[in-house]
């Protein structure tokens, strides 16, 4: 177990204002040290070591090496450090993806310094603290029905559907073509033995498919 009052945090956080207001308050209003704090994980990539970090608070969205394909590289340098994600980004998938490759907390960007000072003594006590919107993502990922009769892509675009998109916004925003957004909406369809979109939406909600 590290002593808390010990540990040593490294900022990878390409909005400078964020990062250096992160930095200044962990500094001055807890037990924490600030060792460094980077803009990118490129930069950060041949220097880090000599930090020794025992929690890193990592940007998703960063130039050149995202925060995500970062994570798994970090966590091969340094296994046992905790890693938690800053992000505007709180979309399941992307949250999942951060979860499984090994991040230990998940916070929106909006969130107070006092927050993530308070996620910092969590992850070090073998906590997964999270902002509340992104808990709630991971839990309704957690609810789904693990035995669907749908596939991932006809769930992805059945849960579009029942956020009121019509086949094109789904084509588009699933970079597929429109009549394979047909296809997919008639399997849908015959699974789920319906005729129609919010019957389709309501056996969905009902069995917890979406």
């Amino acid at each position: 177990m590290y002593n808390q009052a010990d540990a040593r945090i490294v900022i990878i956080e390409d909005d400078e204002t964020i990062r250096e207001g992160y930095a200044y308050l962990i500094n001055h209003t807890s037990p924490y040290t600030v060792v460094s704090t980077y803009p990118s994980f490129d930069i950060a990539r041949h220097k880090i070591i000599k930090d020794n970090p025992d929690v890193i608070i990592l940007d998703i969205q960063l130039p050149g090496t995202s925060g995500i394909d970062a994570l798994p590289v970090l966590k091969k340098l340094f296994p046992h450090v905790y890693i938690i994600m800053l992000t505007v980004y709180e979309t399941e998938k992307i949250i999942l993806d951060a979860l499984a490759n090994g991040a230990s907390g998940y916070f929106t960007k909006n969130t107070s310094s006092v927050k993530i000072i308070e996620a910092i003594k969590e992850v070090m006590q073998g906590g997964g603290p999270m902002s509340p919107d992104v808990a709630k993502t991971v839990i309704m990922s957690l609810q789904k029905n693990q035995n669907s009769p749908l596939t991932k892509r006809e769930t992805q675009i059945l849960e579009l559907i029942s956020k009121g998109k019509d086949r094109g916004e789904i084509a588009q925003e699933l970079f597929i073509e429109i009549e394979t957004v047909k296809t997919h909406v008639k399997n849908i369809y015959i699974k789920l033995n319906v005729n129609s979109k919010s019957e389709a939406i309501n056996i969905a909600r009902q069995n917890r498919l979406i």
